[in-house]
């Protein structure tokens, strides 16, 4: 497949329905062999769509298009939201790239504006939770994430690790 040009732009409510084809799309390729397959088939685009709803107004929501104007990505992230790591106040929430998009640098161009919002905010500290079994363990790695906690979280009735990498200075990653 050749290599598409992708534009990044700041997600607007127009975008729920391609956000959230992603997000369930993602999920059932990126956590097959990670959350219960029973889970996965439950997931629809509907109860992702209104989840995006709600949360672009707030901002810091990012999509990938490609060159018919397809989300093929997204990424949303804001001021971190446990309150349980002293000297991390940004947070990546969520990003997701269609399997057949990913390796592409398509994860790196949707974080950057997620960055670039958070330092205009005065936040040059983040941390992201991604379960361990994750395979994009090794681009936050890559992107400088330090592994600075793991927690056990239950999806589906199952134990899981998630991982919290960390990054103290922001004005580093790109």
């Amino acid at each position: 497949m050749k290599k598409e040009s992708i534009k990044i732009r700041k997600a607007n409510l127009s975008d729920t329905k391609g956000i959230a084809r992603v997000h369930v799309e993602s999920w059932k390729t990126t956590y097959a062999n990670i959350v219960p397959g029973e889970y996965l088939n439950k997931l629809t685009y509907d109860s992702r769509e209104q989840i995006w709803i709600n949360s672009i107004p707030n901002g810091g929501v990012y999509v990938a298009e490609n060159n018919q104007g397809e989300i093929v990505g997204f990424s949303s992230g804001g001021k971190e939201r446990s309150g349980n790591y002293d000297g991390f106040d940004g947070e990546l929430y969520a990003i997701y790239i269609l399997k057949e998009y990913q390796g592409q640098g398509i994860g790196r161009a949707l974080i950057q504006p997620i960055i670039e919002e958070f330092l205009g905010m005065g936040l040059n500290t983040m941390l992201v939770l991604v379960l361990k079994d994750n395979a994009s363990c090794l681009f936050y790695e890559a992107l400088g994430g330090k592994k600075i906690d793991e927690l056990e979280v239950q999806i589906a009735g199952r134990k899981l690790t998630e991982v919290v990498y960390g990054w103290v200075d922001l004005k580093g990653v790109f």
